[in-house]
């Protein structure tokens, strides 16, 4: 009795700042075990994550393949082979470029750098000596810094197990994405069910449309800044392209790191002339892609603001690396258009177990 009269006397206001501190507490420790337990399994999360992000990408595909009424695992097949002619397709190509045009390029670049390297003593009060042992000593750091051959074989390892699993995942993903929701649904109790349903539906609708949106930006961003460097004539105009096509898909950051090596390359092979008009065509594109392409593509359902992309992009960079920064925009839309569904006080449409609405109803499997 003398407990609970102390208990009392503590003022609602405290007692309830208390509860729900306790409770913060209690989701910020378990959102903190399921990032531990993560990342002790990184390369299978990523895997699993790439999987979806492709799946989304390449549903579209597989559900014209259906409509020829092809079996389940011939759209999922020629899903899966479009990954891999887009992905190898590319890289065939600018390997093709790069080696072809190389003794080319290591001249004008030879000259190049000479040329810069006269530009920077004669504009900032610096000697040859000084700026060839700062050279130097930066490459003496990277070589430092670079990873033994053994930790560099351990994750070429990684990467490739990560990358077989992804496919493998990508196949059965695209061949029984429907039977795969079907039962997660039943694992859920009935009374929730169709809100669960309904809320994985809003979340891959979601990454889907995140994902041909972004695939769609990138495209753009690769075509208008590759035209560009050709019509500029800088050397390595395709891999600088496909460099813009690859970092679009890290928003803010990427967009800044290919648009730097864009404008370096422009420097060193033809002087700040060329940088300069390269630097105002990444602007041009760039402000196109801001103010046009992403509200027109991608609409305002996916609109995050970008205090929350940049925190998000920080966020998955610490945790992951690159492929972090790669996958944290698009897991904050999901994980926010799920939790819209899920707090909305309305019922649920009546989908029911057997009829349900899955979040995956543009695989080959539906």
């Amino acid at each position: 009795m003398t407990s609970r009269k102390g208990f009392d006397a503590v003022p609602p206001a405290l007692r309830n700042t208390a509860a729900v501190a306790a409770c913060i507490l209690v989701i910020v420790a378990a959102v903190g075990v399921l990032i531990y337990l993560a990342l002790k399994v990184a390369s299978l999360v990523m895997a699993v994550i790439s999987a979806l992000l492709l799946t989304a990408l390449v549903a579209p595909v597989a559900r014209q393949v259906r409509r020829l009424r092809a079996p389940a695992w011939v759209a999922a097949l020629v899903g899966l082979l479009t990954v891999l002619v887009a992905v190898g397709g590319s890289i065939a190509l600018v390997t093709n470029q790069v080696t072809a045009q190389w003794p080319e390029i290591r001249g004008s670049l030879t000259q190049g750098l000479q040329r810069a390297q006269t530009q920077i003593v004669n504009t900032l009060p610096i000697n040859d000596r000084q700026l060839d042992d700062a050279v130097n000593g930066l490459l003496n750091a990277l070589r430092r810094g670079s990873p033994d051959p053994v930790a560099g074989a351990s994750m070429a390892t990684r990467v490739g197990a990560a990358v077989l699993i992804a496919l493998f995942l990508l196949f059965f993903m695209l061949k029984d994405g429907r039977s795969m929701w079907e039962w997660v649904l039943r694992l859920v109790p009935e009374q929730r069910r169709a809100k669960v349903d309904v809320a994985g539906l809003a979340g891959w609708r979601a990454l889907g449309q995140y994902v041909r949106g972004i695939v769609l930006v990138a495209l753009a961003d690769a075509v208008g800044i590759g035209l560009a460097l050709v019509l500029i004539g800088v050397p390595f105009a395709l891999p600088l392209a496909l460099l813009t096509f690859v970092a679009a898909f890290v928003p803010i950051i990427g967009a800044v790191v290919a648009g730097a090596a864009a404008v370096l390359i422009a420097f060193v092979s033809g002087g700040l002339t060329d940088a300069l008009l390269v630097l105002a065509a990444v602007l041009a594109v760039q402000q196109a892609e801001s103010h046009l392409l992403q509200p027109l593509i991608m609409g305002r359902t996916l609109h995050l603001h970008p205090v929350v992309v940049v925190v998000a992009v920080a966020a998955g960079t610490l945790a992951a690396g690159i492929a972090g920064a790669v996958v944290a925009v698009p897991l904050v839309a999901v994980v926010y258009r799920i939790a819209r569904v899920l707090a909305d006080d309305d019922p649920a449409p009546e989908t029911g177990p057997g009829k349900a609405r899955d979040p995956a109803p543009e695989t080959a499997g539906s």
